[in-house]
């Protein structure tokens, strides 16, 4: 679409955003999405039954999780662009999209600070023991001490530790700035099928060097199950393990192990293999310790959220405009 079509198209252009309570809107102001068309629908979600009608009856089509398949685009010859409300790219068919001139963008880099912040709260409470010391305290052995604390869970220091980071693009660059802030030293681990580079570590090296790991590579063939019971064993046995990436890059079961065998200091993991876990995970089991689990929620604060509501106006303006950004496919 080029710039001189936009004011004509916008009083009847047609937006339809496929699953808007993924972005669980209720604190969130949606004003920028609005403004762009007076028709712009907000579906909850749409169920594979209402997808063909959904996409047939819209120019421009929003979708976090839903599923677009190469045949329900064929069916939906007046669909203009298709924006993905997320930086993955899974749930629509990039490669029958292209094949049909369906231009296809999606949202970068705008939970960074969330994720960084995450990352560090889960560290931390595990690091200080928190959890434990706050059951202790309702518990009443505070109250029991007989002196003005108790130190039943000894802790360390982050800072003049070493952080592994497994994943150095721009969520694991932040993390490592606030790592450096804490007094941490950082190593970078080799991206996994990627050439070798000599400011970066293998991982089998990497392991046994780390107090702290923390994951921020996609899910890919090369990094499922990376972090396996051989890796789990390389690490030191008082190390944490920090997931807020995707839950396939951990085995769950070997973890739980671990830690239930004392060989690891602890974790904290904000995916699972499976979301939501209705088959259950090795790590929901009660008697696994010194473990958080998190429902996915690293990438969520709500200037994150607005933030993605923010780009998504952004991406359509600059399609209208004829400058169209982000871009994964034609």
């Amino acid at each position: 679409m080029h710039a001189h079509d936009a004011a004509a198209t916008a009083s009847t252009l047609k937006i339809a955003f496929l699953d808007l309570e993924t972005l669980f809107p209720e604190d969130l102001d949606l004003g920028p999405l609005r403004e762009l068309s007076p028709h712009c629908q907000f579906h909850p979600r749409t169920p594979p039954e209402a997808l063909n009608d959904h996409l047939q009856a819209a120019d421009i089509v929003i979708s976090n999780k839903t599923v677009i398949s190469a045949e329900a685009l064929r069916q939906a010859p007046r669909l203009k662009l298709i924006c993905i409300a997320a930086t993955g790219t899974n749930n629509v068919d990039l490669a029958a999209a292209g094949a049909l001139g369906i231009p296809v963008c999606n949202v970068r880099n705008y939970a960074t600070p969330s994720v960084v912040q995450h990352t560090f709260a889960l560290m931390l409470a595990l690091r200080n023991r928190l959890f434990d010391y706050h059951g202790d305290v309702m518990a009443g052995a505070w109250a029991r001490a007989g002196q003005f604390c108790f130190l039943d869970h000894r802790f360390q220091e982050l800072a003049g530790k070493t952080l592994g980071i497994v994943g150095f693009g721009t969520l694991g660059q932040a993390v490592a700035r606030v790592a450096e802030a804490f007094g941490m030293e950082v190593l970078v681990a080799q991206r996994p099928g990627a050439q070798p580079r000599t400011e970066r570590l293998p991982l089998r090296e990497l392991l046994p060097q780390v107090d702290v790991l923390s994951l921020h590579c996609p899910l890919t063939p090369e990094t499922r199950g990376l972090i396996d019971a051989d890796a789990l064993a390389r690490m030191r046995p008082d190390a944490l393990l920090v997931n807020t990436a995707r839950g396939g890059i951990v085995d769950e079961a070997a973890l739980a192990a671990a830690l239930r065998a004392g060989r690891l200091g602890g974790a904290g993991v904000d995916v699972l293999a499976e979301e939501p876990p209705v088959h259950g995970s090795p790590l929901l089991a009660p008697d696994v310790p010194r473990l958080i689990v998190t429902p996915h929620i690293a990438w969520a604060s709500r200037e994150a959220r607005q933030r993605m509501v923010d780009e998504l106006a952004a991406n359509i303006r600059a399609f209208l405009a004829g400058m169209p950004r982000n871009l994964v496919t034609g």
